[in-house]
């Protein structure tokens, strides 16, 4: 098969993470989600825990098709692009966390994110991949993983696992400093802080081996590699799960392995619908988010914060809120009721940002953040 080979199942897949990722961010009302809709309160694993993982594996086999073109070899103009985008990744993503008080204040500002994670995950990955043959990846990849298992294991306290014992707090703590981590957990705790994304980087290399995979493959046999695989992966991970939970915000060993099995077994199924028994016409939807997706993403995630922090409303009664809460309350919410007026808000922003992407896709405007 030739590195040429395009799959449409990629674009498709790539492009339902990224109205995953808009849906659970976007909800009216964080009080008023559906259960799949939400991420789990520790240990465990919903849907909406594998949107991103998904994207970052993605982001791996991507990788794989891209570097090929350029013969995967680092060298001096290679590692120049890849730390561009690097850079712009993460800077956008510190960014959208400063904004728009980064004129006054920069002291308590977050360092990580979404997109910072996508960044380093991005950056590393790739100076791996370039380095490392590719026989040696796996090995690279287990010993990431056990790697992290150990570091968790034996730098937490009593219950290394838990949020208040976990070793990552002390580890980002002394490399971000306590004013520039998460506050959503009641704690100083970062779900996307520097050593929790450290295991992330071998959720990208299990994309990268799955796009290998699907080049020594011919076209029919990929989505059946890719569904075992998947297969083997959940097996693998809920089973490590027994001894190191499966958990989103840790980001453990057994979570990347049980993602990446998912998302391997979807990806295999996506083949075999859209690239084998060629039943296309569904898929344009998700194609235009999968032909821009972080800009599509950082746009939506920019319109969010916008809605949050500089637009303010007046309700008929009088109050004064922000112009997030105020198109839930005034509008969603009296049309459909809380829960369902959530998810249609959030829906309502699928629907806003496929518009803005349709005209891209339209007018060939492809660009890569």
């Amino acid at each position: 098969m030739k590195t040429t080979t395009r799959y449409l199942a990629l674009d498709v897949l790539r492009g339902i993470t990224i109205v995953g990722m808009i849906t659970v961010n976007n909800p009216g009302s964080w009080a008023h989600i559906y259960s799949p809709l939400r991420h789990s309160e520790w240990n465990g694993c919903t849907p909406t825990d594998l949107v991103f993982p998904f994207f970052l594996f993605v982001v791996g086999v991507s990788m794989f098709f891209s570097f090929s073109k350029y013969g995967n070899v680092l060298n001096r103009e290679s590692l120049i692009r890849l730390s561009r985008r690097t850079l712009l990744i993460f800077a956008i993503g510190l960014f959208f966390n400063s904004f728009p008080q980064w004129q006054k204040d920069f002291s308590h500002v977050r360092i990580m994110g979404v997109l910072q994670r996508i960044a380093v995950v991005y950056g590393i990955s790739s100076l791996i991949v370039l380095t490392v043959g590719r026989k040696a990846l796996p090995w690279v990849t287990a010993a990431i993983l056990l790697a992290y298992w150990a570091i968790l294991y034996f730098g937490g306290g009593s219950e290394p696992y838990s949020l208040e014992g976990n070793a990552t707090i002390p580890f980002d703590m002394s490399i971000l400093g306590e004013n520039h981590m998460y506050k959503g957990f009641g704690i100083r705790f970062d779900p996307e802080g520097l050593l929790s994304t450290f295991p992330a980087i071998a959720t990208a290399l299990l994309g990268y081996m799955a796009g290998m995979l699907i080049k020594s493959r011919t076209k029919t046999q990929v989505p059946l590699m890719l569904i075992l695989w998947g297969a083997a992966g959940i097996a693998i991970g809920w089973i490590w799960g027994i001894y190191f939970p499966i958990n989103k915000p840790l980001w453990t060993s057994s979570y990347v392995i049980y993602a990446g099995g998912w998302a391997s077994l979807v990806l295999g199924v996506l083949v075999w619908i859209i690239d084998v028994r060629s039943y296309e016409k569904w898929t344009s939807f998700f194609v235009v988010f999968g032909k821009n997706p972080l800009f599509i993403f950082s746009l939506s995630t920019f319109w969010a914060i916008s809605l949050l922090r500089l637009i303010k409303l007046k309700t008929p009664e009088g109050d004064v809120q922000n112009g997030y809460n105020w198109l839930y309350t005034q509008v969603f919410e009296p049309l459909a009721g809380p829960i369902n007026g959530s998810l249609l808000f959030a829906l309502a922003h699928v629907v806003l940002f496929w518009l803005i992407g349709y005209v891209m896709y339209r007018n060939k405007i492809f660009i890569k953040v």
